[in-house]
């Protein structure tokens, strides 16, 4: 197939596979390319370039950055960054540490309501696969809660208790998605929105795509169906942007594939090189 994934995880944030696993998975699904997008780290990306020239198949440098509009979380790509900047760097750096106060908060959310669950055992879910950064992501705390028979899986964990609108979410004061796809752009990236669909802010998308600089939307995710799909489709096509896709593939916990599969969501390939351009560099 001429397609590619442009939207996984890997151990280095909060995926259960190591970066090679995601380029061979990728392989075995017969794509072509396959992007690397963690979460405010691209530790993973070295190692994924390598795994791409031994299987053949087109690594994409990525990374996904949080940021925040209103209270909600809002999420936005990079593509074809140049992943060895120093200033991407240490703006990354930034951002994990908002990421770990955020972690304590919802651990102590989680006492409150009455699961004593404490940061030792999340942080010691996060080491049984090694990790670039160290990154803590609410997988792992949804991990703990699973073990410990909070939640009946990860889905459940995060309808209940850490997604949007649960019982434990946290929102800490971040950066805006403005900011973040000016980061993206000063590294030389592509700057696309991450699954528009789970922020039910339609206005805030086409903000985005008109005057916020950001280069595309995801149309094609895991969580969305079809009418999205189209919907966010027939958004950037009006908006002169890009619209891509991937399966937000974070591996295999208890069972269940979180968001989807490699190769689950994809596009033709042809984008690829858009996305990386010149931006290609080591």
């Amino acid at each position: 197939m001429n397609r590619a994934d442009l939207h996984t995880h890997t151990t280095a944030s909060d995926g259960k596979q190591s970066p090679t696993d995601n380029v061979r998975l990728a392989a075995e699904a017969g794509l072509a390319a396959v992007a690397i997008t963690d979460h405010d780290t691209v530790a993973g990306i070295s190692e994924a370039l390598d795994a791409g020239a031994r299987y053949g198949i087109v690594v994409v440098p990525g990374v996904e950055i949080s940021t925040a509009e209103n209270g909600t979380d809002i999420h936005i790509l990079g593509y074809g960054i140049s992943w060895r900047d120093p200033d991407l760097l240490g703006r990354l750096e930034e951002l994990r540490s908002v990421r770990g106060k955020r972690n304590e908060r919802i651990v102590a959310r989680l006492n409150e309501l009455g699961m004593p669950i404490t940061m030792e055992e999340v942080a010691a879910e996060a080491q049984a696969s090694p990790r670039g950064d160290g990154s803590i992501g609410r997988p792992h705390i949804a991990d703990v809660l699973v073990r410990r028979g909070f939640a009946a899986d990860m889905r459940d964990a995060f309808d209940r208790y850490l997604g949007e609108g649960g019982a434990a979410h946290i929102v800490p004061p971040r950066i805006a998605p403005e900011e973040a796809i000016r980061w993206i752009h000063e590294a030389s990236g592509v700057a696309v929105v991450a699954h528009p669909g789970l922020y039910r802010k339609d206005d805030l998308v086409e903000r985005l795509l008109e005057f916020g600089g950001a280069d595309g939307i995801e149309a094609f995710h895991s969580d969305h169906d079809e009418v999205a799909e189209h919907r966010y489709s027939r958004m950037a096509a009006k908006a002169g942007k890009l619209a891509t896709g991937g399966s937000d593939f974070h591996g295999t916990r208890q069972g269940v594939v979180f968001h989807g599969p490699i190769g689950s969501r994809t596009v033709d390939a042809s984008i690829v090189p858009r996305l990386l351009g010149e931006r290609a560099k080591g």
